[in-house]
């Protein structure tokens, strides 16, 4: 799926996001719904929970906050949130700056989704199987099984090996087994799987 200089993409699912202006940069990437939880005031707000929930339960959820430890407790929150509902999790590339707006950088030191170019999210969107899902194509789904068999979950050195995929992917080395399964199912097929594993191998036997 290949998009105009000035085309927006159309998503069928609602995107939560953290701030006003992550929600600003994003509204000149997609056509969506687009929600800001307002950081941790997603914890008090019982309303915008209500609706949260409410929206996922008809059609899932595409959840896009920063790629640093922040955007993760609220991510785990989301999910709380909407219980077994659909959640597709969109992660922006660890990248270190400052947003325009600011004056010093995060706590982190990365850009947040409000400083991340067109490229990136779209590249982001497209690595996450958001755009595949949004074009009705679901794959066939990676299991916990997968996952063991492979390396990177319930073994002695499964943690470190996990971290180094991730890496390997361009995505936040530190999520957990669980969140990376959910993060992995909507990218890629469990072939897929097993191949940018031997993929991730040869490279590290390389260097």
């Amino acid at each position: 799926m290949n998009f105009g200089v000035n085309e927006l993409i159309k998503l069928n699912m609602p995107v939560i996001v953290e701030g006003k202006y992550d929600k600003i940069t994003l509204e000149n990437v997609v056509d969506a719904l687009i929600i800001p939880t307002n950081g941790f005031g997603i914890f008090k707000d019982k309303e915008k929970r209500a609706l949260i929930r409410s929206l996922a339960r008809q059609n899932g959820l595409i959840v896009m906050t920063d790629s640093d430890k922040a955007g993760s407790v609220i991510r785990a929150h989301l999910k709380n949130i909407v219980g077994d509902a659909r959640i597709i999790p969109v992660y922006v590339p660890q990248l270190k700056g400052v947003e325009k707006r600011k004056t010093k950088p995060s706590k982190e030191g990365f850009l947040g989704v409000e400083g991340m170019s067109k490229d990136c999210i779209e590249q982001a969107l497209r690595q996450s199987g958001v755009l595949d899902f949004a074009d009705g194509e679901e794959r066939p789904r990676i299991t916990k099984n997968d996952l063991y068999l492979l390396g990177l979950s319930g073994r002695e050195n499964s943690a470190g090996a996990r971290r180094a995929f991730l890496s390997f992917l361009g995505l936040p080395p530190d999520l957990s087994s669980a969140a990376m399964l959910d993060v992995l199912r909507y990218m890629m097929s469990p072939e897929e799987l097993k191949a940018r594993v031997a993929e991730w191998q040869t490279n590290t036997a390389k260097s």
